[in-house]
């Protein structure tokens, strides 16, 4: 079936999906792109060195026939319209909607906003890249029983042996990685370093990343004297922060409800980390099994996050064992491929008329529940 895919640039991250989707449609599959990369996210080296064929500018849509299937990520909504037709399944490619709190201000405005653009009898449904998404699309009276899990899909490294890379990782390395923002809590990761050293624990922690309050997270490693456990890097290629991931045994992820996804869990996942996750951000209720893959820590709380990470840092063994259903997690699951013969299977299904949430019961594709931010109390 045609499939094409209406977002707002082209980026490592969006290739391991279109790749699979560009081989598992026979080569039917363009990604239409709709600006020009902003260049914070080019100095942290999300652009692509080559192109791919199936990548286009939006101005070529006009003479495009309407998509079979499509997907719409960030895009406007008359370029949208466009590539629907009478037999045209659309899935929206979507992150929460509230990531800024209700704004009660805002919601009837929305709320007609959305439904012109989501009428209920129309082959439209939702794609949810994050665990709270369905929730928040279902506050505005859509996509239920329309919404299904999704998310975002890195490349996937397939290593010879999980238990020997694992292995080499040291057992001691924390590592945080993203942009130096306040919703993603990069000095919840100092703070916690400091927590650490007052307790005498071993420990070496890594931060990679550039952003607004890189020199006050600076200057508070140097006023709480941490110069020799932290380490604060710049920017890096995806290349060079997957290195660092395989060296660490611990990843740690601090963002708040504000975070639609955060890809980097994928990643230090499929790197064999051992992951500290706040169950805030969007990925990680879909991604982590509490103690079996993971650890997740209630957002904002200290204390656990403390308690937590000493556990880990006190026993190599336990590290490893979530390292290791961490990566199996990635590669029998939530990866490109996987995501994207599910979404063909899907789609298939619906074309059909057949009852698609019986399709799966985890992963991409199985059902998005309504899930509230306040679901984890440990």
């Amino acid at each position: 079936m045609k499939t094409v895919f209406i977002s707002n640039y082209f980026s490592h991250h969006q290739k391991p999906l279109s790749d699979a989707l560009w081989k598992g449609t026979e080569q039917q599959y363009t990604f239409m792109q709709t600006k020009e990369m902003d260049q914070e996210r080019i100095r942290l080296g999300w652009g692509e060195a080559e192109i791919p064929c199936y990548v286009k500018n939006a101005s070529s849509l006009m003479e495009e026939a309407p998509a079979e299937i499509l997907l719409t990520g960030s895009a406007p909504e008359k370029l949208c319209s466009r590539q629907r037709g009478k037999n045209t399944l659309h899935f929206r490619y979507s992150e929460r909607l509230l990531k800024n709190g209700p704004e009660y201000r805002k919601f009837l405005p929305r709320y007609i906003r959305y439904h012109l653009r989501n009428p209920k009898r129309a082959s439209i449904y939702l794609l949810c890249a994050g665990a709270y998404t369905a929730a928040d699309y279902a506050k505005f009276g859509l996509f239920r029983d329309r919404a299904y899990r999704w998310g975002y899909f890195p490349e996937t490294v397939y290593y010879r042996d999980i238990q020997e890379q694992i292995a080499k990782k040291n057992k001691k390395k924390i590592l945080w990685v993203g942009r130096f923002i306040e919703w993603k809590h990069p000095d919840t990761a100092i703070n916690l370093a400091d927590r650490l050293k007052q307790a005498g624990i071993p420990f070496e922690l890594d931060m990679i990343g550039e952003g607004e309050r890189k020199d006050l997270l600076l200057e508070k490693v140097a006023s709480l004297g941490l110069e020799r456990e932290v380490q604060i890097h710049g920017a890096r290629t995806p290349g060079e922060v997957r290195a660092h991931m395989e060296g660490a045994g611990i990843f740690l992820f601090t963002s708040d409800h504000r975070e639609g996804w955060g890809a980097v869990v994928n990643e230090a996942m499929n790197s064999g980390c051992a992951v500290v996750a706040s169950h805030a951000a969007g990925s990680v209720p879909y991604l982590i099994r509490d103690g079996k893959n993971g650890i997740i820590y209630r957002s904002g709380d200290v204390e656990s996050l403390m308690d937590k990470t000493v556990c880990l840092l006190a026993d190599a063994e336990l590290q490893k064992k979530l390292g290791a259903a961490a990566y199996q997690t990635i590669i029998r699951e939530w990866n490109a491929e996987t995501a994207a013969e599910r979404l063909l299977h899907l789609a298939e299904a619906l074309k059909k008329g057949e009852d698609a949430r019986l399709l799966y019961k985890t992963g991409p594709c199985s059902p998005a529940t309504l899930l509230r931010e306040d679901w984890y109390h440990v």
